[in-house]
């Protein structure tokens, strides 16, 4: 088949979970014989080429900052990257079978629907997340946000075949009346299903993620400064970096923690697992996550996670109080003291039922789970159509 995958960004010129899934996607779909093209804006020098073995990638736009500095997406973006995209679907979009899309950054899904009625492809679009009508208020204002969910609702009414990776934002398709079939992909770890036998753990806590509003990384400070109260040996280690790592720096400062928090930036991803696999417990305080990926990362290494419960926050639906982890109510000093000490309570015992809960839900929490299910929708529809 002749499949083209849409994204504005490519692993690992950007990195996050929707950048590895379209790579991992690419990379099997030319592994079975498809022919394979990925629209994207160019991330990379004029000298230089974005590469996917096997993958013809396309640039539908120039270099652009994607982010503003306050760790929020820019509008301009993704308007150059979805006329790119119409651009590119007027000229060849009549060579492809199928053009799967990410819903976000939403223009690039409309230019493939205005499209569609004129050329013969099927539309696939994955839905990463979902946002209520508030969060986009938040999130862009008043007048901003209300356009923003208008722009949503109108993809959500497109004619489509539909995936997303997690239960939350399965129930919120359904809600908004999407239009088409839906199938919740919930695997997207593309490690080792048999796990790994869990170290015995250093006092150590560790958040991973980008530094930006919605993860909190900054929550990680007071909450450690209070769980050192009764756990004077602990330390904290936060990965990553972002328009909040100034936070951070004056947090550790304020709270006396220079010498008991690390802040390494982005390192090399095994150095992360080599953290994940001595530390007490993964902390991700998000208020946001459209899935959660390295809930699972640490749970194959046997270490337990402290996640934030929220209704824009799917993570928590891979924590299982007491068998991989904690759900503390809010990102509170308190509350993410409070579960960090319960964790460190359960010893090793928790570790251990950490490892049996991922031995039980690997398979279904595979990468390759949800590349099968994927392909066998394209063989589905290629016969429906025939």
């Amino acid at each position: 088949m002749r499949i083209c995958l849409v994204y504005d960004c490519l692993f690992p010129y950007t990195v996050g979970g929707a950048e590895r899934w379209y790579r991992n996607l690419g990379e099997r779909l030319a592994a079975e014989g498809h022919d394979v093209t990925y629209l994207t804006l160019r991330q990379w020098d004029r000298s230089e080429r974005g590469e996917i073995p096997g993958v013809r990638v396309i640039s539908a736009g120039p270099r652009m900052h994607l982010y503003a500095e306050a760790g929020r997406r820019r509008i301009m973006p993704p308007l150059v990257f979805g006329l790119g995209v119409l651009w590119h679907l007027v000229r060849h979009g009549g060579r492809y079978d199928v053009v799967h899309t990410a819903s976000f950054p939403y223009f690039s899904l409309l230019a493939a629907a205005t499209l569609r009625p004129l050329r013969t492809f099927r539309l696939v679009v994955d839905w990463h997340e979902v946002w209520s009508r508030a969060y986009w208020i938040e999130y862009l204002g008043a007048v901003g946000g209300r356009v923003g969910n208008a722009v949503q609702a109108i993809c959500l009414r497109v004619s489509q075949r539909a995936f997303c990776f997690s239960q939350l934002h399965g129930r919120r398709l359904r809600q908004a009346g999407l239009n088409g079939e839906l199938t919740v992909l919930e695997g997207e770890y593309a490690g080792s299903l048999d796990g790994r036998e869990p170290e015995r753990a250093e006092p150590v806590v560790v958040f991973a993620g980008r530094h930006i509003p919605e993860k909190r990384a900054a929550a990680l400070v007071p909450a450690l400064a209070l769980a050192r109260e009764r756990i004077p040996e602990l330390r904290g280690q936060a990965y990553g970096d972002g328009p909040q790592r100034g936070e951070l720096l004056r947090l550790r400062s304020e709270h006396g923690l220079d010498d008991a928090l690390d802040l390494p930036g982005f390192v090399d991803a095994e150095q992360v697992e080599e953290a994940l696999s001595r530390a007490l417990c993964m902390v991700l305080p998000s208020r946001r996550e459209g899935y959660g990926l390295v809930v699972v990362e640490a749970a194959a290494l046997g270490t337990p996670s402290v996640v934030v419960a929220g209704p824009d926050n799917a993570a928590t639906d891979l924590v299982r109080d007491g068998e991989n982890g904690y759900v503390a109510p809010t990102a509170g000093p308190a509350d993410l003291a409070a579960a960090i000490e319960r964790v460190h309570s359960e010893g090793h015992a928790l570790r251990e039922r950490t490892a049996a809960w991922f031995r039980a839900n690997a398979k279904r929490l595979s990468l390759e789970s949800s590349l099968e299910l994927v392909l066998e929708s394209y063989a589905a529809d290629a016969s429906a159509r025939r």
